[in-house]
């Protein structure tokens, strides 16, 4: 393996490098994990130890990949030479190392970001959509190598992480189309000698904090319509998953996009996050992940009054009505419940069944949950990955042990998988209660907690009994109900019989603690924007 390393170093050049580490056969556990409590079969590691082995070299071999910062149009390390590993969640075999930045870098791609801001809101709203548009088609030809990408760092399963490239890439398509539809307006005035005008000008530079879960999405979602709107940005993903934000940077610069308009820092995140929320040239804070960090992020913006979008944890409630057709409810609640291994932030958290129905859901649910493949996100069929790391894994082990304590039944799973690593069981419990921690808190984890309600109005009041209002579904038969409910259900996206609600065409966002603003839609163009009234007046 250092033959390939040595071979690899020589046919690229600094700039497109990653420093892979696959030397080692079998992945590093944890130090407090022992191997009675995380068996790992010695065939099935090595297996997806050298599935993922030629996965990173084909991706070395495609160019666009980088394990350096971008500032100014200039892949770079961090100025120290510090770095952090990226690791596959499924192995935790290291695949690369990528510069750990900080104050210095950020604030250079701060400057860099304000200084190409100039000229890039200046470019007409066609030809900015014509550099989102190429982005877009650029992300469409490297899908492939894309969601390969993201399985690698995230874990999620192929099929879901390439459905996450057309999602994200999703984004700027609509955000290229919507370039060329920020209108302003005509105020009728009330004195004859003047004329009043609405302008909608970029906002400037957008600091972009991203998460984990979708390393594409999450990025594309906030970086799409502030392009498309005029402002530049400086990125900063989750140090989890960096590689696939690298990607997508290279390609915006091939798709023409200018020097310093796309930044991307990544490693020492409260360095990182004071420089973005301490520079008056940062004039805006978007960001995605949870609601604790977004308090702080909010606070940190009043030094500089920046406008801030807020994306945050939720607690999304899943009630499924004696009434609802059981195959729906049933197809609804995979979905939301366990895409991405559950760590979403619109899964659904609890699953409130009426009473008349909850044994037959729960045992149809069981049968459904049994038969999912879990493994590594590149194998056949697998509809299930490893949990990011071993933090989320102790979380969710903590809340089952809670809820367990407190007279609630496993029905299925509620362990740590035979695959090791931090696989996790798709688990199935009963006799949750509102009160239960599992109730209260984002679980981010395989995990369907079921809770019994008698009538409507008690399902309503446990829906909104939380802090939390981002995402809430329901399933019924009932026309009638359907609106009653979404409407007095307090969360910003209610999805009814359907369990998948995102879409790059409609608002996505929360109430409540789980944030301000909206991505997505027409309404996430207005985040980037500034309103300037302008009265032209002696005109008499």
């Amino acid at each position: 393996m250092a033959c390939f390393r040595s071979v690899f170093s020589t046919r690229f050049p600094q700039s497109h490098r990653l420093f892979l580490h696959l030397a080692s056969p079998l992945p590093r556990a944890p130090a407090h994990t022992t191997a009675a409590a995380t068996p790992q079969p010695l065939f099935f590691i090595r297996q997806i130890n050298m599935q993922a082995q030629n996965v990173a070299a084909r991706l070395s071999s495609s160019g666009f990949l980088h394990a350096q910062g971008l500032v100014g149009g200039k892949w770079t390390d961090a100025y120290d030479g510090k770095t952090i590993e990226v690791r596959n969640p499924a192995t935790g075999e290291v695949i690369a190392n990528v510069p750990c930045m900080g104050r210095n870098e950020t604030n250079d791609a701060i400057t860099s970001a304000y200084d190409a801001f100039n000229s890039w809101k200046k470019l007409t709203a066609a030809d900015r959509s014509k550099r989102l548009r190429k982005w877009y088609d650029l992300l469409m030809a490297h899908k492939e190598e894309l969601g390969q990408l993201i399985t690698l760092e995230q874990g999620k399963p192929l099929k879901e992480a390439i459905g996450e490239v057309g999602y994200g890439a999703g984004f700027i398509e609509f955000s290229a189309e919507e370039a060329k539809r920020v209108y302003g307006d005509i105020i009728p005035s009330p004195l004859p000698d003047r004329r009043l005008f609405v302008l909608k000008q970029p906002v400037g530079v957008v600091g972009a904090i991203t998460p984990w879960n979708f390393p594409l999405a999450m990025i594309t979602r906030k970086v799409g319509p502030a392009l498309a709107c005029g402002c530049t940005v400086v990125i900063k993903p989750s140090e989890l998953t960096p590689l696939t934000a690298l990607a997508a940077a290279e390609l915006s610069l091939q798709a023409g996009i200018p020097p310093g308009v796309v930044n991307v820092v990544m490693g020492n995140a409260s360095e990182i996050g004071e420089a973005l929320l301490s520079s008056p040239k940062v004039r805006k804070i978007t960001f995605t992940g949870s609601t604790a960090v977004g308090k702080k992020l909010m606070a940190g913006s009043a030094g500089t009054v920046k406008k801030v979008s807020l994306e945050l944890g939720g607690n999304a409630p899943c009630i499924v009505f004696d009434d609802a057709d059981l195959e729906v409810a049933l197809k609804g609640t995979l979905a939301t419940k366990f895409r991405n291994s559950g760590q979403t932030c619109v899964c659904a958290n609890r699953i409130l069944v009426q009473e008349g129905i909850y044994d037959k859901f729960a045992d149809a649910l069981s049968t459904a949950v049994q038969n999912m493949k879990v493994g590594n996100g590149f194998g056949e069929d697998v509809v299930q990955g490893p949990l990011i790391n071993e933090a989320a894994v102790q979380k969710v082990e903590s809340l089952i042990k809670d809820a367990i304590s407190k007279g609630a039944k496993v029905i299925l799973g509620g362990k740590r998988h035979s695959l090791g690593m931090t696989f996790y069981e798709p688990t199935v419990i009963s006799d949750v209660k509102n009160e239960m921690l599992i109730s209260r808190e984002e679980v981010f984890g395989p995990v369907a907690p079921l809770l019994k309600f008698k009538t409507e109005e008690e399902a309503i009041h446990m829906a909104n009994d939380t802090n939390a209002g981002l995402a809430a579904y329901l399933f019924t038969t009932n026309v009638q109900r359907s609106w009653r409910v979404s409407e007095a259900l307090e969360y910003g996206i209610v999805g009814v019989n359907e369990g998948i609600i995102s879409t790059e065409v409609a608002p996505f966002g929360g109430v409540k603690q789980s944030g301000v603003g909206r991505e997505g839609s027409k309404y996430g163009m207005d985040e980037y924007l500034e309103i300037k009234y302008v009265c032209l007046g002696n005109l008499s």
